[in-house]
């Protein structure tokens, strides 16, 4: 089906994106990157495209419950994490590209994933000996793409202290895609409102004291300046798997990392959860609960210097009725018998789970 390309609004777009299940759409004219590195020009991957469609796709509240309470930590990693951007995601970018070119417009669909980009994606520096330009005067592959910049030159919201991205929707609670198409669209205006009030929660509560409390980093995009606490990149990657001392992870060994993501145990206790707390309490969300979601005081840190011991109902249950085994007893089985995989050279590391 080829439909008339000359018939397709921006309005058609994002009634299209939501149906298929977008939380937010907003589009950007290619010419917001005007004054990008040559690195992080999305122009360069798509020459002739006129617009930038940005896809955003929220991240349910109930899925931070299990850490928020300390007893169930997958379901941030799969369902606030993985789900959204390896499945979820990719399945409305797919049928959203689908739609567009269906009406003639060329659309490339870019996943919130990386790998291949010549900028380190967590420390921004240039990876020497990575790519080589194809052709004097372009970029060296992979360009990477800035999603929160993304997604604010597309006027969906604002970046925060934190250098989270926040909606008047969701605050800090969501994922971006991006479609890149030759479809010229009614762009939305920069989200010309305020969200964050600098009230650097973000920074209390942050694990491994990644974000700066003073020090800023300040850049121009689209003509307004953007400004965001310095973050320590590094400190993050290592806060994110539960403090610098896993004194936010319960878990005396590594986590299971299902899809990459496993690791992400602490919740993002400063940059999203103390955020969002703090917005719904003023009232600054248009997605608005029947309940508070902190109700009582955080579960204390976890001292792993400790020794192991069992609870009474535990000792109970399951020690006195010999129902007790070491905690990698089936990981050894496994290996061993169930799958054999100990007895198999091992495979070369997959960047997407290992």
């Amino acid at each position: 089906m080829n439909m008339d390309a000359d018939k397709l609004t921006a309005a058609d777009v994002k009634l299209k994106a939501k149906e298929l299940g977008a939380d937010l759409v907003g589009i950007s004219p290619m010419s917001r990157f005007e004054g990008a590195p040559k690195q992080m020009d999305a122009r360069y991957i798509f020459p002739a495209a006129k617009s930038m469609i940005v896809l955003g796709f929220r991240i349910a509240r109930g899925t931070l419950r299990g850490i928020e309470e300390g007893t169930l930590f997958s379901t941030y990693p799969s369902m606030g994490y993985a789900a959204l951007n390896q499945v979820y995601g990719p399945m409305v970018l797919w049928n959203l590209t689908r739609y567009l070119e269906d009406h003639g417009h060329e659309t490339v669909p870019m996943l919130n994933a990386n790998g291949g980009e010549a900028l380190n994606t967590v420390t921004g520096k240039f990876r020497e000996g990575w790519s080589r330009p194809v052709r004097e005067g372009n970029p060296y592959p992979d360009v990477l793409v800035h999603f929160r910049l993304a997604a604010y030159m597309a006027g969906l919201g604002e970046i925060g202290w934190s250098k989270v991205f926040l909606t008047p929707e969701f605050g800090p609670r969501q994922r971006f895609v991006i479609l890149l198409t030759d479809a010229e669209l009614e762009p939305d205006p920069i989200f010309e409102g305020k969200i964050c009030d600098r009230c650097k929660l973000c920074v209390k509560h942050c694990s491994a004291g990644a974000i700066s409390k003073d020090e800023t980093v300040k850049i121009t995009v689209a003509g307004h300046e953007i400004e965001w606490g310095r973050l320590d990149e590094l400190a993050c990657e290592q806060g994110i798997q539960g403090g610098l001392k896993r004194e936010l992870s319960p878990f005396d060994g590594d986590y299971p990392r299902q899809y990459g993501y496993g690791r992400a145990v602490e919740g993002a206790c400063g940059c999203i959860r103390a955020c969002m707390i703090h917005l719904e309490e003023r009232g600054k969300l248009k997605n608005v609960f029947e309940n508070k979601f902190r109700t009582r005081p955080s579960w204390e840190k976890i001292d792993h210097a400790k020794p192991f011991c069992l609870t009474p109902d535990v000792e109970e249950r399951y020690a006195k009725t010999g129902k007790i085994e070491s905690f990698d007893e089936y990981i050894k089985y496994t290996k061993r018998d169930n799958y054999g995989t100990e007895k198999t050279p091992k495979a070369v590391e997959n960047p997407m789970i290992d």
